[in-house]
């Protein structure tokens, strides 16, 4: 059986629960070299409420959806890429290209000349496979637990 397509689209604010529970989902049933400590230190709940809203409210948001299920976003703030996951029994099926690829044209049709951003360990390999670089490693603690990840960066041309 074929796979659906997978269609991308802008984000609205009904689509917030259902990015949370994306982002947990990649988080905590995603292949994952952090423990499951470090995992529930990270993220503990879907987020969700008028916080979360706020959040992505101020951001370019876009999804992924296959067959009218969520399955991945990406947001971008002035150069800088916030989030971006892909639900479990997505990964390694090019939804994280796809959205990538919608964010560097519109940050390219903004003006602007570079794209960063903090990955995790498991979104380095994604981020390093569009041409960012890793310009520091950093180690951020989170209730009681150290994460580390990297500072990586894009210059657009």
């Amino acid at each position: 059986m074929a796979r659906a397509e997978v269609a991308l689209r802008d984000a609205v604010m009904a689509d917030h629960d259902a990015l949370g529970r994306v982002m947990f989902d990649a988080i905590h049933h995603g292949t994952s070299a952090y423990s499951a400590a470090e995992r529930a230190a990270w993220l503990p709940t879907p987020p969700r409420g008028p916080q979360w809203s706020a959040k992505l409210g101020g951001q370019q948001v876009v999804l992924a959806e296959r067959a009218g299920q969520v399955i991945g976003f990406i947001t971008r703030e002035r150069g800088y890429i916030d989030l971006a996951f892909i639900a479990a029994p997505a990964q390694g099926q090019g939804v994280f290209r796809a959205l990538y690829e919608r964010v560097e044209q519109a940050a390219i049709t903004a003006g602007e000349s570079r794209l960063h951003t903090h990955a995790s360990v498991m979104a380095r390999p994604a981020f390093e496979a569009m041409g960012f670089r890793v310009i520091a490693t950093e180690r951020v603690a989170r209730s009681g637990e150290y994460l580390d990840r990297f500072e990586m960066e894009k210059i657009l041309t």
